[in-house]
């Protein structure tokens, strides 16, 4: 693959990171035989109190992969995982790249209607849930084509039982078609047929968030997978012995790719606790040493909020990057000075199979001195970004405009929406809806999704660089900044806060508080504290429901400026 030489950014990678990274192999299930063959014998899972050998996870990959052949699974065919981060995430995973059958990400929070939209549009065949899960499964897919499917209890794996995260300890009844311990021993010893796979296969159907319409499944292949999770590895210098923690959902493409897959290839650990609690992760830091991981910033935020968090849970961090929306400058600092580590911002969408640009290990994102954002890093190996015009024009360094992506990170498109792929990626090249700046360096900086730019009067306001400036204020925790309709300047700024535990802060303190730091058409002249704002799975703050709120349903704490 040719890449521009005009790429800057180059001068900025880590020294051992080379400018281009080739593929060694075809397909995850290649790679992952690789991985098992070089080490059979480290621990490639932990779960609390468990753990799982290469050889080990690899033989009960085999038996699933036979189980779900045996149900009339195939090559090609879709199978819904919907399930919270347990080891058996990563078992059903490589059980259908073996088969050569693609996986579902499912929210295990999504419901009825909600869920059956995702699994009739992607024709799904089967389906993995968990047990607690099974009577919400039937009656939501009922007619659907679903044919069959298998439950897992979160309990299998461990026996510490913490009660954190598992409020029973009973098993409810599992799944018409199996529980899948239970066929983990019946097709134990059991081996699928070989698969010859090549990197344009899918390996995850990975739907967006809907964000610009409704929802869309990112054909994620194969060699999409392979080339993040490759680059990403060399990123942050995983080597034998590191250990990953989940921490991102890994129905989210961030923990499928940067969390499940990238370990899955390597010679790392992989360490699951369920669904995130912050002092269960802070525990699970500390106990299983990790090195790694990549998360929202929101998780990151609830572990700071833990009264009793320190620097010894983050003693054996080598690497920690955040995902989903970019950092505050106020916030990297906040945490650093108190843990010690510094949080690196990383990039990636659902089309680009997860992070693509990620601030280089051991550096300091700079801060845009005009917007005062902080850069989400530098493009990784083998991906070419620009800024371009509206009419798709490569722009100038410095110059602000749309995002564009291209390499082999990028899906070739969206499952069963041609004219959707047309418009997204024509030719290959993603464009992102990304308002962004690429300095002289190659430092790239978003100044927010182009649809969330607010009009003041004609003056252009990016609810990032407002929301980094309450940022700064000790009290706030969590803020976003929309546009509102406004009779006389057209658009006004409106911003919705959170405020830290125990912290206090009125509207009128937070509105004077951005008076030395924003000219004053940027300045909310709306205020509105909440007790939490409302976001995706992912951690990304749902801007858009903000947009939609009215003024019946602000709390009494609503100031306008």
């Amino acid at each position: 693959m040719s890449i521009p030489q005009a790429c800057p950014w180059r001068d900025l990678y880590p020294a051992a990171v080379p400018a281009q990274m080739a593929v060694e192999h075809d397909s995850l299930a290649a790679a992952w035989r690789a991985r098992v063959a070089r080490a059979p014998d480290a621990v490639a899972l932990r779960y609390f109190d468990g753990a799982l050998t290469a050889q080990e996870v690899d033989a009960a990959s085999d038996a699933l992969a036979v189980a779900f052949a045996a149900r009339g699974t195939r090559r090609g065919d879709r199978v819904g995982i919907y399930l919270q981060n347990i080891p058996q995430y990563a078992l059903v995973l490589l059980a259908l790249w073996k088969l050569g059958a693609v996986a579902l990400l499912l929210n295990p929070m999504y419901r009825r209607d909600e869920l059956r939209r995702l699994v009739d549009d992607a024709a799904t065949v089967g389906i993995v849930c968990a047990d607690t899960d099974v009577g919400e499964m039937r009656a939501s897919l009922a007619g659907s084509p679903v044919r069959w499917t298998v439950s897992t209890s979160a309990l299998d794996f461990q026996n510490r039982d913490d009660p954190r995260v598992f409020l029973s300890a009973e098993r409810p009844t599992p799944a018409p078609d199996g529980d899948l311990s239970a066929l983990l021993r019946e097709f134990t010893g059991c081996r699928p047929d070989p698969v010859e796979l090549t990197r344009d296969d899918v390996a995850l159907l990975t739907y967006t968030s809907g964000t610009t319409g409704p929802p869309k499944g990112a054909m994620n292949t194969h060699g999409n997978v392979l080339n993040v999770a490759l680059t990403n590895a060399a990123w942050a210098d995983l080597a034998d012995g590191d250990v990953v923690y989940a921490l991102a959902p890994l129905f989210h493409i961030t923990g499928a790719v940067v969390n499940a897959a990238i370990s899955l290839i390597t010679p790392t650990t992989l360490v699951f606790t369920g669904r995130f609690h912050p002092e269960v992760a802070l525990d699970a830091l500390a106990e299983h040493r990790v090195t790694f991981m990549v998360g929202s910033i929101t998780a990151y935020n609830a572990m700071y909020a833990v009264e009793h968090a320190g620097p010894e849970h983050f003693a054996t961090a080598k690497h920690l990057f955040s995902g989903g929306s970019p950092v505050p400058p106020s916030t990297v600092d906040r945490f650093q000075n108190r843990f010690g580590v510094y949080i690196h911002n990383i990039y990636g969408m659902t089309e680009t199979s997860s992070a693509v640009i990620a601030v280089p290990p051991g550096t300091s994102a700079p801060v845009h001195e005009a917007s005062g954002t902080l850069s989400i890093g530098v493009p990784l190996p083998n991906l070419t970004a620009r800024v371009i015009d509206p009419d798709g024009h490569a722009l100038p360094p410095g110059e602000q405009g749309e995002l564009e992506l291209s390499g082999p990170q990028v899906a070739p498109g969206y499952w069963r929406h041609p004219a959707a792929t047309q418009q997204t990626m024509p030719g290959g090249r993603l464009r992102t809806g990304d308002g962004a700046i690429i300095d002289e360096r190659g430092w790239v900086y978003l100044v927010d999704r182009l649809k969330d730019q607010i009009n003041v009067s004609g003056y252009k306001v990016w609810p990032r660089e407002v929301e980094d400036a309450l940022y700064e204020h000790p009290a706030v925790h969590e803020a976003a900044v929309v546009g509102q309709p406004d009779d006389y300047r057209g658009e006004t700024v409106v911003a919705y806060v959170s405020l830290t535990a125990g912290a206090t802060a009125t509207p009128d303190e937070l509105i004077s508080f951005t008076r030395d730091r924003l000219a004053a058409y940027k300045r909310p002249t709306e205020v509105h504290l909440r007790a939490d704002l409302p976001k995706t799975q992912s951690g990304k703050i749902r801007r858009a429901e903000l947009r939609r709120t009215s003024d019946r349903d602000l709390p009494p704490t609503t100031t306008k400026g």
